[in-house]
């Protein structure tokens, strides 16, 4: 498998959701005990504007942290669940509309990272998060959200990005799978989930039972490949 990831553009980004959480942090201890120390009615505005402040710099930092910050990443667990597996794969962190596409000889699978832990479910269209405090929620990790809404805009960005980069390909087999990759985050019942979806630690066997299909005539997935590595641009490729 071969690799090709933005070190430049993680890097950055894992700056901004340091910054982001020290300073949210400091505006909400600031907004929190300078009324305290300090009484008169501009304290009092400045405490008012400091709290939301201080919480939506939180919450960016949250989403950037867990993302570009956390050891190991999402992107690094799954390099290690596809490498003996995806022998022929190439994956690509970062790099095009959607942030992990792994283009293998029978087509294109976005993978849908989702750090979240708790016990998620999926049952008559909705997906549902229990077993995490609301203090946690607040403060510690955004919610789940909908990840097949997720994977659908992200196959509709990479779709867009074909027919513009590489419009010689008339048809591409454009998959998503939706992985957790928090190691024992909790329970998942979504046999009933629209999209494979899985820990990370059984994605090498969902990924053998569904890429089985017969594969891209040669010159479809050279110009794909052709198309990410623009995207690429001088990115350096490495084996796994």
């Amino acid at each position: 498998m071969v690799i090709i990831r933005d070190e430049k553009k993680i890097a950055r980004l894992r700056q901004v959701g340091m910054w982001a959480n020290f300073v949210g942090l400091g505006v909400l201890i600031a907004g929190l005990i300078l009324p305290l120390i300090i009484q008169n009615d501009q304290i009092l505005i400045f405490q008012v504007l400091a709290i939301p402040v201080g919480w939506l710099l939180s919450q960016v930092g949250i989403y950037y942290t867990h993302r570009f910050v956390r050891d190991p990443r999402p992107d690094e667990v799954l390099d290690e669940s596809l490498r003996k597996v995806a022998r022929n794969g190439r994956l690509y962190h970062y790099v095009l509309p959607a942030p992990h596409v792994l283009l293998t000889p029978a087509g294109i699978i976005i993978l849908v990272a989702k750090y979240q832990v708790g016990n998620v479910s999926y049952a008559n269209g909705r997906w549902q998060q229990r077993g995490v405090s609301a203090v946690r929620r607040l403060f510690s990790q955004e919610g789940l959200g909908n990840p097949t809404a997720e994977a659908q805009r992200d196959i509709q960005k990479l779709v867009k990005f074909l027919k513009k980069h590489a419009p010689q390909v008339e048809e591409v087999p454009v998959g998503a799978m939706i992985v957790f990759t928090t190691k024992n985050g909790g329970e998942l019942d979504v046999k009933d989930a629209p999209l494979p979806t899985m820990h990370a630690a059984k994605l090498k066997g969902v990924f053998k039972q569904t890429t089985q299909g017969a594969p891209l005539p040669a010159a479809d997935y050279q110009a794909l490949q052709a198309a990410f590595d623009r995207s690429a641009g001088k990115l350096v490729a490495v084996a796994a």
